[in-house]
């Protein structure tokens, strides 16, 4: 099993497929931002799939396909069928905005992808265009082509901004009962311009669960999964709320997980500048042995933690730059 300096086993890898995305969402990239990278630095799909294989042949267990949006990279379900057949990978997920959901789900599902998470900011079309720059109607569609396809669990993911979508919480819990969705609330953090900008709009957690409380009964529950969200039960119902708190509640001393960019740069914490390219490694035609040591030497680097609330100007590259 990998494990770091600090103790922690790393058995999740986040693997960015493009970092495009036909939305733009105002916490993660500015509105006519085009500087993306180009195709032939883009990892290949062999590529992509030798790293995931040296991940798991070191104890990692989870993979998630994100972006940019994945969908927009040509093929993604062949790309899934590939990493599903990897020996020791036990859960294969998605991060996706949904746009493109509706023609996707059903081969996605066939590659071998069990899981979706899909962002989803607010209920409101006009609201949703001003956050992302999309259309809600393709995101909804995606959402019950997904259901239909047989996804479970199908995790919404809301990042929750005062004076933006903050009152919405609770219609977002009442959809997510009715449609038997997750539902994960999560802190805006300062990752790039956009998301400095959008952290002028935070608001804590705590408060929404404090008013959560007021309305639902909650209740402690559990979800299986690699990722970060304390959870809780509504009652009387299925639905596990996740609460993702960054900024509020740290949770650095359990982080499990590295992400592998586009490019091929693993980046060892979300809010910390330590890197490793694995890219150049890979096309000088190093063997399994030296791939494996080069992902254990890089996992050697991992910082103990963020410094979000200490230091909010360090990061300058975008969420979709670093891999979902």
């Amino acid at each position: 099993m990998l494990r770091d300096p600090f103790g922690r086993s790393i058995d999740y890898v986040r693997v960015s497929v493009t970092d495009r995305c036909d939305l733009r969402c105002t916490y993660c990239l500015p509105k006519k931002f085009n500087s993306f990278k180009e195709p032939e630095e883009w990892l290949r799909f062999e590529e992509i799939e030798r790293i995931v294989r040296g991940f798991a042949a070191l104890g990692t267990r989870r993979i998630r396909l994100t972006g940019g949006e994945p969908l927009v990279r040509h093929n993604l379900p062949d790309l899934a069928q590939r990493l599903a057949a990897v020996a020791g990978i036990e859960d294969l997920s998605l991060s996706t905005n949904a746009t493109r959901l509706n023609k996707t789900a059903v081969a996605l599902k066939h590659a071998g992808i069990t899981r979706i998470n899909v962002s989803l900011d607010s209920l409101h079309a006009e609201r949703f265009a001003a956050i992302t720059g999309g259309k809600l109607a393709k995101v909804i569609a995606g959402l019950m082509a997904a259901k239909a396809a047989g996804f479970t669990p199908i995790k919404i993911n809301m990042v929750v901004m005062r004076e933006v979508n903050a009152d919405e919480v609770e219609a977002m819990v009442d959809f997510c009962i009715e449609h038997d969705f997750t539902l994960r609330l999560i802190e805006t953090m300062p990752i790039g311009e956009p998301g400095r900008d959008a952290v002028n709009k935070y608001i804590s957690l705590q408060e929404i669960k404090a008013r959560l409380e007021r309305r639902y009964s909650l209740i402690p529950g559990l979800m299986p999964g690699g990722g970060p969200a304390r959870y809780v039960q509504v009652a009387g119902t299925d639905l596990r709320i996740g609460f993702i708190t960054p900024m509020s509640q740290h949770f650095c001393a359990s982080c499990n997980r590295v992400r592998l960019s586009v490019d091929g740069t693993l980046y060892l914490c979300l809010g910390q500048n330590d890197v490793y390219p694995l890219r150049e490694h890979l096309r000088r035609g190093i063997s399994d042995a030296e791939l494996q040591q080069h992902i254990i030497t890089a996992i050697g680097h991992k910082p103990e933690r963020h410094e979000f609330n200490e230091r909010p100007q360090q990061i300058v590259r975008f969420m979709a730059q670093t891999g979902g």
